[in-house]
């Protein structure tokens, strides 16, 4: 995901887990933060319950494969929490680019699902 975002010309900060990911956000000027829901140390829902304390809103876009409960309920959840896209693994490169153009540009609603190709 990393070299298609930077192929498409974006700069990209990335992290191993949740709680990495935290701390790389508090030293950083990111415009969106792209989060898996299942990881080590801190998962994804976590990450977003800590975005969504801060003064400034920040645009999160979670991703799931799912886990033992399935992407689907994951990926509601995330969007219930504030979530401004999910997108659920499998995705296609231009499904990626979509929901990350459009959420960089401002647009998109809250909870945007955006369709596996």
């Amino acid at each position: 995901m990393r070299e298609t975002l930077e192929h498409f010309g974006h700069v990209v900060l990335e992290a191993r887990d949740g709680k990495e990911g935290l701390a790389l956000f508090e030293h950083s000027q990111a415009d969106l933060v792209i989060t898996d829901i299942v990881m080590p140390e801190k998962e994804g829902l976590e990450v977003l319950m800590e975005l969504r304390k801060r003064p400034v809103p920040v645009k999160v876009i979670a991703i799931s494969g799912g886990g033992s409960t399935g992407k689907v309920e994951y990926l509601h959840i995330a969007k219930l929490m504030g979530a401004a896209a999910v997108l659920a693994k499998p995705f296609s490169v231009t499904a990626l680019m979509a929901v990350v153009d459009e959420q960089l540009a401002g647009g998109g609603a809250p909870g945007t699902q955006v369709p596996v190709a």
